[in-house]
């Protein structure tokens, strides 16, 4: 008898898992706000014996070390990562029992990070769970190249000798539960549905059907888009030993203080929709919505360590986007409010705006004395663009600002949450901007010429 329980994470892309018995439990590579895995273990009513990493996450800051601390658990992580608190080192074939009948084994799977491991949930001694972290994910494998650079190749290779494994060893009806994948950077491609097997994953995924591994590591170094900047202090801060959170409400700013702060050169952010941005905000403020990826964005983008204010229409806003900060080592801002752009503005200013359109609008418009900006990545570009576009991948655009031709910037990405970003570090520079809200496969529908390869 045992059971799974599976912690989403939908703004980075992740997923946690707590699996246990009727008394006993472990935790599989958990978030940093760890109140939500303790929370799952008191409605199981079941005690976190076991906390394992699968290995050391280069896309969010852990709470496993915390979490092992507050229960009391054993902390398992893989003998080959270095790092610099005590932990119980886990080496390939090591078994840990979990509850009665319940037990891990390790699996030494390489490729995501030189140390990876996965961990096989054994029932009375019958596999029925592999938990692949970075390692055999829903269709693809974890990327290889978040390490070192002259590492890359042999992890690929790695990986896919990784994935071989685990598909020759383990049963076809094992569920392959994996932590990255569902919107993480750190997958090498997204997943395509919500569950799998190692059945499946042998009929579908590429690491599996390819059996030369050069055509496998080709396909796979091909495809891999631009790491997102802040990844380079998440290995290092797990290594270390994340501190604890702290959750509390950021000091509130009044309208005179955020003006200040603007004026100091630091972030003011809008948590707000796009739409509701673009009718009205304040001005030098950058909006990055709080129901879009914004950690992945905001981290991205944020020059590190720099002050950030947060500015939500209400205290639940605010307090779930300081979670999400939180998860990606952005812990206390500066400052924030609640409430409305008039509220947030100094006694005789006024918010500031500007327009919205579509693809259609576009095309009505004519390409013709205006700039198309393009902020979608290198991958997405590829595969079509408007004839004529400036294309600047969304993440570079703050240190590219000066690159944007003159004139009045019509920005689309390939849905609309990328422009708006686009459109407020634009508009916060002085320019004149229309965001295109709208998808991008509709813009040959609305008579763009659009170029593809």
């Amino acid at each position: 008898m045992f059971f799974i329980d599976t912690i989403a994470l939908e703004g980075l892309g992740n997923r946690s898992y707590l699996a246990g018995g009727r008394r006993t439990a472990v935790a599989v590579d958990p978030p940093r706000d760890i109140d939500r895995v303790l929370l799952a273990a008191a409605r199981r009513g079941v005690r976190i014996s076991h906390v394992v990493e699968t290995h050391l996450h280069n896309d969010y800051v852990t709470g496993g070390l915390e979490l092992a601390r507050i229960t009391g658990a054993a902390y398992l992580v893989p003998a080959g990562a270095r790092v610099a608190f005590s932990r119980v080192p886990v080496a390939d074939g090591d078994v840990t029992e979990i509850d009665a009948g319940l037990a891990l084994r390790a699996l030494g799977t390489p490729g995501h990070t030189p140390h990876h491991t996965s961990y096989v949930l054994e029932e009375s001694g019958l596999p029925v769970a592999a938990f692949t972290g970075g390692s055999l994910l829903i269709g693809t494998v974890g990327r290889p190249d978040l390490v070192e650079p002259r590492l890359t190749e042999q992890l690929a290779r790695a990986q896919h000798a990784s994935a071989h494994r685990l598909a020759r060893e383990l049963p076809d009806n094992t569920s392959v539960l994996p932590t990255h994948g569902f919107g993480s950077f750190c997958s090498s491609a997204q997943a395509e549905g919500d569950a799998t097997t190692i059945g499946t994953e042998k009929a579908v995924n590429a690491a599996l059907t390819t059996t030369d591994v050069d055509s496998f590591v080709a396909r796979l170094l091909a495809g891999l888009d631009d790491v997102p900047a802040y990844y380079a202090h998440m290995g290092p801060a797990n290594a270390a030993g994340p501190a604890p959170v702290d959750l509390t409400p950021p000091a509130v700013a009044d309208a005179e203080e955020i003006a200040a702060r603007l004026a100091a050169g630091e972030w003011v952010v809008d948590l707000r929709g796009r739409v509701a941005f673009a009718e009205g905000h304040v001005a030098g403020s950058f909006n990055f919505e709080a129901d879009g990826k914004l950690a992945t964005y905001l981290a991205w983008m944020l020059p590190w360590g720099k002050p950030v204010t947060l500015l939500a229409e209400s205290p639940e806003q605010l307090a779930a986007a300081q979670r999400e900060l939180v998860r990606v080592g952005i812990d206390r801002p500066a400052a924030s409010a609640t409430g409305t752009p008039d509220q947030w503005v100094p006694d005789g200013g006024r918010p500031v705006s500007f327009p919205r359109s579509t693809f259609a609008g576009l095309a009505m418009r004519g390409t013709d004395g205006i700039v198309v900006l393009d902020v979608r990545r290198d991958s997405e570009r590829a595969t079509g663009h408007i004839d004529g576009s400036v294309h600047v991948p969304i993440h570079e655009l703050h240190r590219r600002l000066a690159e944007v031709p003159a004139g009045t910037v019509w920005v689309h990405c390939a849905g609309g949450m990328r422009a708006g970003i686009a459109a407020s570090l634009l508009h916060a520079a002085g320019r004149n901007v229309v965001a295109v809200d709208d998808a991008f496969d509709s813009a040959a529908a609305a008579g763009l010429r659009v170029i593809t390869r």
